[in-house]
């Protein structure tokens, strides 16, 4: 496998992990519609590996530029990341996330299967477990997701079950990732949201710029350590290398596997662990539930590890660090 194309690969996640990919000797081709990202990416991702990138900026929900982008080019191999991802965002606009998040699922299989393309990473998310008790292992029986964002991740799942089926040559991994952070060392990449941020550390980084007011905690009377929800943080680096774990261990039919360190954390004990770091004090302010989330979630990390041999390395402190190197350095 020598060229992969990356979809959505100019945002946070696609981004390392074509770093990543590039790092290990892997050529690659961005394709992305800069709905959540900018182009700049690119050439920062050129920068980092010292060596052009291919970037195709298309619609992938579109049949005839997907089309047209796999009779460009000869791809060995799908990872697959172009998605809106924002839970709240999802509630509120439920039709944008089904056509979005399933379409380009829909399109991408579709050229894969007519240009006989058989190695297919997809970017899944432990929204699928919905309301199930942490920790959360591959094997548990998939609740209705609690979440628009988490109920197209798991149709796509079913989509990628459903072609391996009926396939027999089709390698799909199913990558459920938990609450990716930070950013690339080098302060070069990292999540860079437009507008107000969904996701807790560019929140929580802009407040430390002095660029929002305060964050604001949603809800503290979870059946949690500090009231406030528990999640399974992870550098976003060790993400991009579980994406290169993953495509050198496919194998034929579907594997799921999750991404996560494997304990939980607190909203409230990732701000400590900011301020710690970075000697920044965060102002927030307790407000009620958001609605979509769950008390706590984290991975059972036992089948990747045994798998495919990969784990996570970085620490919460690292995973603030970064983000935090990055905040200063993009602006």
């Amino acid at each position: 496998m020598s060229l992969i194309l990356v979809a959505g690969g100019a945002g946070y996640i696609g981004s390392h992990t074509s770093v990543a990919l590039l790092e290990a000797g892997y050529e690659v081709v961005i394709a992305d519609n800069l709905s959540n990202s900018d182009e700049s990416v690119i050439g920062r991702i050129e920068q980092i590996v010292g060596k052009d990138v291919f970037f195709e900026h298309l619609d992938l929900t579109e049949q005839e530029a997907v089309g047209a982008l796999f009779d460009k080019y000869r791809f060995d191999g799908v990872i697959h990341f172009a998605a809106y991802k924002a839970v709240g965002e999802s509630v509120e606009k439920p039709l944008e996330y089904y056509y979005n998040n399933i379409v380009t699922t829909i399109r991408l299989v579709e050229a894969c299967r007519k240009y006989e393309v058989k190695n297919f990473v997809f970017s899944s998310s432990c929204t699928v477990y919905g309301d199930n008790k942490a920790p959360f292992v591959e094997s548990m029986p998939l609740k209705e997701a609690i979440n628009p964002y988490g109920e197209t991740k798991k149709l796509c799942e079913q989509i990628l079950r459903d072609i391996t089926a009926v396939d027999d040559d089709f390698a799909v991994a199913l990558l459920r990732y938990f609450n990716p952070v930070g950013a690339h060392e080098s302060g070069l990449i990292g999540e860079l949201p437009k507008g107000i941020p969904n996701n807790l550390m560019p929140y929580v980084s802009r407040v430390a710029r002095g660029e929002l007011e305060k964050l604001y905690v949603f809800g503290d009377d979870y059946p949690t350590v500090d009231g406030t929800g528990v999640r399974d943080y992870i550098h976003v680096v060790d993400l991009a290398e579980g994406h290169l774990a993953a495509l050198k261990g496919l194998k034929r039919g579907v594997e799921a596997f999750n991404l996560g360190m494997g304990k939980g954390t607190s909203v409230l004990e990732l701000i400590m662990a900011f301020e710690k770091v970075t000697g920044m004090k965060i102002p927030y302010e307790i407000v009620g539930r958001r609605q979509g989330d769950i008390a706590a979630a984290w991975a059972d990390v036992t089948k990747v590890r045994d798998i495919l041999g990969w784990q996570a390395q970085r620490s919460i402190g690292e995973m603030c660090r970064d983000a935090w190197n990055f905040e200063k350095n993009i602006k």
